[in-house]
């Protein structure tokens, strides 16, 4: 650099003495010294980067030793480092691929479950529908039979998948009496011809009273009339209409299942009542729920 500065100032002189340079000239040579005293700067700045840089390696390298560790080393471990987290994403990968095969058989077990509950239900359904269109059948038939007279002491109504046929009891029995009235014949001949027709059926005959103590020395009580009514009717059903006993089933309520208040005539008059109930078979369904899919458990093992 003082080679070039010295370069520099010799020119400037010999101009000077020569006396034949233009002040042109003169100002052409300042601008050249001015631009090349910026690239001096420039490149003392470069050199001292450098320097600096060169410095700041050195100390790397010095705390690099300073620690134990050489390049080798550090990079041995990094390999160790990654062939560590390869492993981990190795078996990370095998427990996704397991709960997915796993998923897979679950939900495979589960819609075969859901076809078996599905045709279950449709079962269920179809034997529902069967009985109420029979039920509807039965009743709109033993309406269609029962004149209007015998209708006003008459009731038929199907409730929750049964037939009920409430018979008041000033028809079917002489008061105080559980004998049957003759003018009950004709109307009982009726129902009995709807049973007989219906042999799925079974036939609850249900005798009801109102809250009046019976004053009887043959009957004790209300009990004890209810019950002997329903069984004169189940025996009529039987003996004169040849409705077949095993379907048949009598049962007395006594005062204990009133349909109006015992305070009052009419209340009492609606109480005193006997029921033919007619139900479907239970046997289907029985068979139906015994036949209910079941839900397997399984325990999964958690790897």
């Amino acid at each position: 650099m003082k080679t070039i500065r010295f370069s520099i100032m010799m020119v400037l002189a010999a101009m000077m003495m020569t006396g034949c340079v233009s002040k042109k000239r003169l100002t052409e040579c300042e601008g050249n010294n001015e631009k090349l005293l910026n690239e001096l700067s420039t490149l003392q700045k470069r050199i001292e980067q450098l320097q600096s840089e060169k410095q700041d390696q050195l100390m790397q390298l010095t705390e690099s030793k300073t620690n134990g560790k050489s390049l080798e080393q550090r990079l041995k471990e990094a390999q160790a480092q990654l062939a560590e987290k390869q492993a981990t994403l190795k078996e990370m990968q095998k427990t996704l691929d397991q709960s997915i095969m796993q998923g897979g058989k679950n939900i495979s077990k589960l819609v075969d479950e859901i076809n078996a509950s599905n045709k279950y239900i449709k079962q269920l359904v179809e034997a529902k529908s069967k009985s109420d269109s029979l039920n509807v059948a039965l009743t709109n038939k033993l309406t269609r039979s029962l004149s209007r007279e015998e209708l006003k002491d008459v009731d038929v109504k199907v409730l929750k998948g049964v037939v009920y046929i409430s018979l008041n009891d000033n028809m079917l029995y002489k008061s105080g009496s559980y004998e049957i009235s003759p003018a009950a014949a004709a109307t009982l001949s009726k129902i009995a011809k709807i049973i007989t027709d219906y042999k799925d059926y079974e036939v609850l005959v249900e005798g009801n009273t109102d809250n009046v103590p019976i004053r009887q020395t043959n009957i004790r009580n209300n009990w004890d009339l209810s019950a002997l009514r329903a069984s004169s009717v189940v025996q009529e059903l039987q003996n004169k209409y040849g409705v077949n006993p095993s379907r048949l089933t009598a049962g007395g309520r006594g005062e204990y299942n009133p349909v109006a208040d015992n305070e009052t005539p009419e209340g009492r008059s609606q109480n005193r009542r006997t029921q033919i109930i007619i139900t479907p078979q239970l046997d289907q369904f029985l068979d139906l729920i015994d036949a209910a899919p079941e839900a397997e458990e399984e325990t999964v093992a958690e790897e």
